[in-house]
């Protein structure tokens, strides 16, 4: 028996006034998600629990089957992993954002979703004007980047800049939880307000701002943690797994989980991305890995903008132009496979923010006969076989030990 998880991040949402009370999943057109939903069992699924940070890395660990409680140790450790960068037991590694400022407010977490070769230009330079500083700043994709300082104390007050836009800078700075940890907190309050007068003058950003586009003039750093110690799938389940993603956070987290990481030509985390490939790199991978975990990640983007338009076209071609490629390219594969669904957290277009609501599911296992749900959205997924389910009993349910 083979296995996928194809995961929509943040394609949940609240009922919308614009669309009379419906979400984005229930107007969307999406056949590949109702087929799943109509000839598999469906239910919804627990991924964040209320003490827990509304986060995607909590809420992936939980859909993989892991206790965020035990493993969770901020974004930082598992982009890390995914950049090959070595941390020790006492390094500090936290995901950095260039993030654009206006009027001393958040106007966006993203920078207006800077390039990869402007973002690496901004990187650069930052890199040398601290570099007899004691941290190393590390480039990723876009706006999202890594941060690590040796010795550093994780016990700070950060603000996730996707959750905090249109606040006032100096309401959400870092502070410390306790004595030790101020020193750390000062010195990433010093990253900020440097990292501002350094960026503002960048031509990079003078030429955005020429073109009318936003500027990366800030960095923002958020999600402290040190290493984690994580069993591997092949070690829990013993299968082997593979993962597929534009996200460095998903990327690390699947090297902790011991899964391969098959990095698509075109994938970027955005509307744009290369559904087609991710498609194609999963009916490959499944040949010779047990697992396959697909990550998605433009209806959280879509969701953090409020772009209600653009959340539902990317709702739409993750079905046509990823899932329902899957399912027809099913038929060539000699294994049984079960298929699944579901988002990581709703991402509301009206909130532009997480939220710890439980997430639709469905999943079509060969093995089991369907329920009577017809489609697959956020209401009709109640009335499934599968019920209320938290973090370990998706993944415990989708191998067939449940």
């Amino acid at each position: 028996m083979k296995y996928i998880i194809i995961l929509g991040d943040g394609m949940a949402d609240y009922p919308v006034t614009e669309l009379k009370g419906k979400t984005p999943l229930m107007v969307a057109n999406k056949p590949g998600m109702d087929f799943i939903a109509k000839n598999g069992r469906c239910g919804l699924l627990q991924t964040i629990d209320p003490d827990m940070p509304t986060g995607s890395a909590v809420a992936n660990l939980a859909v993989l089957g892991y206790d965020p409680r035990d493993t969770f140790q901020g974004r930082g450790v598992l982009e890390a992993a995914s950049l090959g960068v070595e941390l020790s037991d006492t390094d500090m590694a936290m995901r950095i954002n260039l993030i654009c400022v206006e009027n001393d407010k958040i106007k966006s977490h993203s920078a207006g979703h800077i390039t990869d070769a402007e973002a690496g230009k901004l990187i650069a330079e930052l890199g040398s004007v601290f570099k007899d500083r004691d941290f190393k700043i590390y480039q990723g994709l876009s706006y999202r980047h890594l941060l690590v300082i040796p010795g550093g104390d994780p016990r700070i007050e950060c603000a996730p800049p996707h959750d905090h836009v249109g606040a006032n800078l100096k309401d959400v700075m870092v502070t410390p939880k306790t004595k030790d940890a101020s020193e750390t907190a000062d010195l990433l309050n010093s990253i900020i307000l440097e990292s501002r007068k350094i960026l503002s003058q960048h031509p990079v950003n003078i030429a955005r701002i020429q073109q009318g586009k936003q500027p990366a003039n800030c960095l923002w750093p958020w999600s402290p943690g040190r290493k984690p110690r994580m069993q591997t799938f092949q070690e829990r389940f013993g299968i082997k797994g593979a993962a597929i993603s534009a996200v460095d956070l998903i990327k690390g987290l699947a090297v902790y989980a011991g899964m391969d990481v098959i990095d698509v030509e075109g994938a970027t985390g955005l509307y744009d991305t290369n559904f087609e490939g991710k498609a194609d790199a999963c009916l490959k991978a499944i040949l010779n890995h047990d697992l396959v975990y697909v990550h998605v990640e433009a209806a959280d983007e879509a969701g953090h903008d409020r772009n209600l338009k653009l959340k539902i076209q990317c709702i739409e071609d993750l079905d046509r132009r990823l899932i329902q490629r899957i399912i027809a390219g099913l038929k060539s594969i000699p294994d049984d496979v079960v298929l699944a669904v579901l988002p990581d957290h709703p991402t509301p277009v009206d909130l532009g923010s997480h939220v710890r609501d439980p997430v639709p599911v469905a999943i079509l296992d060969p093995r089991v006969p369907p329920d009577n749900v017809q489609q697959y959205d956020e209401e009709s997924v109640k009335s499934g076989q599968l019920g209320y389910m938290r973090q370990a009993d998706f993944i415990e349910t989708v191998l067939g030990f449940k």
